[in-house]
């Protein structure tokens, strides 16, 4: 597939007017993108669990203008409040697909979504809610052409969800989700992300991933920043390749079911994904002082047991606890006892490895 199977075909009359509802989820990487060219497109392959408790639910309700013009006309709610701050973004997203669903010039769109989780605070809220919003967009394209394959259907709004956030690509589908061109994963693309459809061991198909909100506030430095700091950083192109060669590796281990393997892997790349922010320049941390200590909390509760417990970082502060399903009760008492103490009002969100995108009926 290239960019130009995604350009619209001519369209039949558009409707007036018309709601639709997604839900999307967010997701947490396996192996890490960091760094990216234009426009949205990894410099490395990435994998994620797509997860299930946390994401976004969008509507989008759409009038047609009364008359035609080539400016972008929406508002947008978050939490039930007009936001404005979210605008510029909104917009810069629809300049970059009106190519590819021309409709969003047609119409005014009222655009409101809500998290189940704190916004901006390292749980990919940009990776659910964009492709919410994308998915939404895909919805009333296939109201325009009712013949659309369901495969190009979610193929095309991982595509778009990757022009609004690159990340969001991975949020389409599940429950493990590779983006970025790879030699050993078939149909891997950069311009979407694709189902891991290799074999996987029944151990991962319900893996649990619990979020210790370290902290729920805006990040120092914007996933946006980080990701362009990576050009003319002097450990970039070794981190690309090391990168392409952990997701070949992952791919074995998810075969195997091999946990020791997984657990370090994941681990690594976590801390080789903060390793980067702290080298670039200017160079950062997003991690904070009990970040810290609850990793080391999880390493001193594996070496004093046989869990298989791990951890992973997204772009901030906050630690996704990974473990098996047969765990979660153990994992949870280890949790209340001894993590919570280092998390903000003693927060976690409890999550799961989920199946992507859903249409939502809000009309009952």
């Amino acid at each position: 597939m290239t960019t130009n199977d995604f350009i619209a075909q001519a369209y039949g009359p558009l409707p007036s007017e018309g709601s639709v509802t997604w839900k999307t989820p967010s997701n947490i990487a396996l192996v890490k993108y960091w760094g990216k060219r234009n426009p949205q497109l990894p410099e490395n392959p990435s994998i994620s669990f797509t997860l299930d408790n946390c994401h976004t639910l969008t509507t989008v309700t759409y009038q047609k203008k009364d008359v035609a013009d080539s400016s972008f006309s929406f508002d947008i709610f978050f939490e039930g409040a007009l936001n404005e701050a979210f605008k510029p973004k909104i917009e810069k997203f629809f300049e970059r697909i009106q190519d590819y669903v021309p409709f969003v010039k047609d119409y005014h769109f009222t655009i409101a979504s809500e998290n189940s989780f704190p916004h901006s605070s390292g749980i990919a809220s940009s990776a659910s809610g964009m492709s919410a919003l994308s998915m939404c967009l895909m919805s009333i394209e296939k109201e325009l052409l009712p013949d659309m394959e369901s495969a190009y259907f979610y193929q095309k709004g991982s595509f778009l969800a990757r022009l609004g956030s690159g990340s969001a690509c991975r949020s389409v589908k599940g429950r493990l989700v590779v983006w970025g061109a790879h030699p050993e994963i078939s149909e891997s693309s950069d311009l979407y992300g694709v189902p891991f459809t290799d074999e996987i061991a029944p151990v991962f198909f319900d893996y649990q991933d619990t979020i210790l909100l370290v902290d729920k506030g805006e990040k120092q430095v914007s996933s946006t920043v980080g990701h362009e700091l990576m050009h003319g950083h002097p450990f970039a192109e070794k981190r690309f390749q090391q990168a392409t060669e952990n997701l070949s590796k992952l791919k074995a281990i998810l075969k195997s079911g091999n946990l020791s393997e997984f657990v370090a892997l994941v681990e690594s790349e976590a801390l080789t994904l903060h390793a980067m922010m702290m080298t670039s320049h200017p160079y950062f941390i997003l991690m904070k002082p009990n970040t810290l200590k609850i990793l080391s909390k999880i390493w001193a509760f594996r070496a004093a047991t046989d869990s298989q417990v791990c951890f992973t970082l997204d772009a901030g502060a906050n630690v996704h606890l990974l473990y098996p399903k047969q765990e979660l009760v153990t994992v949870r008492q280890f949790i209340k006892d001894e993590l919570l103490e280092f998390c903000q009002n003693h927060h976690a969100i409890h999550d799961k490895v989920g199946n992507g995108a859903e249409q939502m009926d809000l009309s009952n």
